[in-house]
């Protein structure tokens, strides 16, 4: 039988003997359950020493959840020969009911509108080498009063308060003065407000979203100490703004991120004339479908489709910098058609194949997102208090790094190429271990690992040699 314990045993100067012990025996019985990851259900499957009164305790414990993280990631899964990148992204869980902790309306990208349910945003830091990523902080979103008044108030723009008419707009008659209260107001003919000043745009302000994000990540520099230098900050297109732009630049981190296919870009303005002093800052601006050919780094063929990638130090007129932007122009050579992504950072010495290889890590997060509904009960759990939820989601990104170790340099590195793999043969050590427990006499160990090693084939997708770890 797979023993995690000793795993585990690094967490105990933080929380305790007694919350690590449940912690592997919630763990295993994760490994090794089928249905819906709940606390009933991993009751049933926890055996001895995790009772349902054992679970509840547990989840109803408050835990260092960002020090465990990064205990664990220290002691087994950090390699200092590899190179990290930090990297964030906001998964919203669909929850039913009206009572559990943070429940609001968040935007879900994978349905494409506003769902009720619960939002955590995730950092995690991406392995180039291994192409993988490991969370190390999960903080659930919880929207402030500011957030919310600004949402009612653009939901109750067009509509009256309840009770109350909407008055129809004044018009003014031919014979009324002009001045009155019943004048219409004036049109916005457009242009610079009359007395406005420029702005620096090195000191924007940053919004509530940004400032709860630049504290979480501040928070987990000072925990890493320096041990683990980090560069760039992966994040997605919403991000693709001055603003965090200039949040990442006040964390010493440079911004890898999209910017919106419809972006003005220009070219830095060069002056013809060196003897004479030109304020002008923008040049041309570019047609990103038809980029210049001097800016063209590489080209590629795949089938019928072209790709063009161009880099270049081009400027935007949000962003207080010149930015480092790669243009990637895919044209199919039989419709000509054609379709253009903009990737920038705020780095200017990278260049253009390390920051399409840097972007596509990124993705690497959703797939622990993936892992965790799938197999470790983000989108099942029931808890409804504060305490409960934050164990519950933290303890669904946890397993996703146990499973890595357990896969990959653990102990359990032969035991499958996936986590069904790992599953179905925790699940088959569970069930030969129950049953010899029945036997009067314990079978000798070469017939024992015989059956475990058949056992734990049922429900395996890969068979991969015999695993003699769990036997």
């Amino acid at each position: 039988m797979l023993d995690i314990l000793p795993l585990l045993q690094c967490l105990q100067p933080e929380i305790g003997a007694t919350s690590v012990r449940q912690l592997s025996r919630i763990a295993l019985a994760m490994l090794a359950m089928t249905g819906r990851v709940t606390m009933l259900g991993l009751s049933r499957w926890a055996g001895k020493g995790g009772s349902s009164r054992t679970v509840q305790r547990f989840f109803h414990t408050a835990l260092p959840w960002a020090t465990l993280f990064w205990i664990f990631f220290r002691q087994h899964l950090y390699r200092s020969s590899e190179v990290y990148l930090l990297a964030g992204d906001e998964v919203v869980v669909t929850k039913a009911g009206k009572k559990t902790y943070g429940l609001e309306r968040f935007f879900s990208s994978l349905y494409g509108k506003s769902l009720t349910g619960l939002s955590f945003f995730t950092l995690s830091l991406v392995s180039v080498q291994q192409k993988r990523s490991f969370p190390l902080r999960v903080e659930q979103v919880i929207k402030s009063d500011r957030e919310k008044l600004s949402q009612g108030s653009e939901n109750t723009e067009s509509s009256p308060p309840k009770g109350q008419v909407k008055r129809p707009k004044a018009s003014r008659s031919k014979n009324q003065t002009v001045g009155t209260a019943l004048d219409p107001i004036p049109k916005n003919r457009g242009g610079r407000p009359v007395g406005s000043k420029n702005r620096n745009k090195n000191d924007v302000p940053l919004t509530p979203e940004l400032l709860q994000i630049k504290s979480w990540i501040e928070s987990l520099l000072k925990q890493l100490g320096g041990t683990l230098p980090l560069t760039y900050l992966l994040l997605d297109g919403h991000f693709g703004n001055n603003a965090s732009l200039q949040m990442a630049r006040r964390l010493n981190l440079h911004l890898i991120s999209k910017l919106r296919y419809d972006s003005a870009l220009y070219i830095p303005y060069q002056n013809p004339d060196p003897d004479r002093k030109c304020r002008r800052k923008y040049g041309d601006k570019l047609d990103l479908r038809n980029m210049p050919p001097q800016y063209l780094k590489n080209s590629t063929i795949d089938g019928p489709i072209l790709t063009h990638i161009y880099q270049a130090q081009l400027l935007h007129e949000e962003f207080a910098q010149p930015l480092n932007v790669v243009v990637l122009v895919k044209t199919h050579q039989s419709t000509n058609a054609r379709h253009h992504v903009i990737l920038f950072t705020s780095d200017p010495d990278l260049p253009y194949d390390k920051l399409i290889n840097f972007y596509s890590l990124r993705f690497q997060i959703e797939f622990n997102f993936r892992d965790a509904k799938q197999f470790w009960g983000l989108e099942d759990f029931m808890n409804v208090s504060q305490t409960a939820v934050t164990n519950a989601a933290n303890l669904s990104f946890f397993m996703v790094n146990l499973s890595h170790h357990l896969l990959g340099t653990g102990p359990g590195k032969h035991c499958g190429d996936s986590v069904l793999d790992l599953k179905a043969i925790c699940r088959g050590s569970k069930y030969v271990a129950e049953i010899i427990k029945l036997l009067p006499e314990k079978p000798e160990p070469v017939l024992l690992a015989q059956i475990f090693q058949r056992i734990s084939h049922l429900g395996r997708i890969h068979r991969p040699p015999a695993c003699s770890n769990l036997s």
